[in-house]
């Protein structure tokens, strides 16, 4: 029954792409080239979805077994770390924690600032472009 069921709804939806796609068409211009484009999309719609099936089933069948035992034993690994936390008494004093870096270098020393008067600084600030327009180098 389930089997009737699958191929009725297969059935229905390559009817609806192949009715859908001549309605595109408009059906007073419908020749036998669209028909024969609407049918290969719609089943070709078809297979993609039954290769999906397929390949999802096969890929169950064969990673199905791993995935259960990994997850058993994800279970299993966390059980045992509930019972080992149930048997520690903690205290609330911090641990403390040697690093496992090295000492940051020094900085190196600074340079020595130039001398002054080596820079012409403007006393009254200009603005960075002229206020007229006009060719500028």
């Amino acid at each position: 029954m389930r089997v009737s069921f699958l191929v009725y709804g297969v059935l229905y939806v390559a009817i609806e792409i192949v009715g859908n796609q001549l309605e595109k068409v408009g059906w007073p211009k419908i020749t036998a080239l669209d028909v024969a484009e609407a049918l290969t999309n719609a089943f070709l719609a078809i297979v993609v979805c039954i290769a999906l099936v397929v390949a999802f089933d096969l890929s169950r069948e064969r990673w199905g077994p791993a995935l259960r035992a990994w997850h058993e034993e994800r279970l299993r690994l966390a059980a045992e770390a509930r019972e080992y936390r149930a048997e520690v008494v903690w205290d609330d004093e911090p641990i403390g924690v040697r690093s496992w870096r090295p000492e940051p270098l020094a900085l190196p020393a600074a340079a020595a600032a130039p001398p002054s008067g080596t820079y012409y600084t403007p006393s009254v600030p200009s603005p960075p472009f002229p206020e007229e327009p006009g060719r500028q180098l």
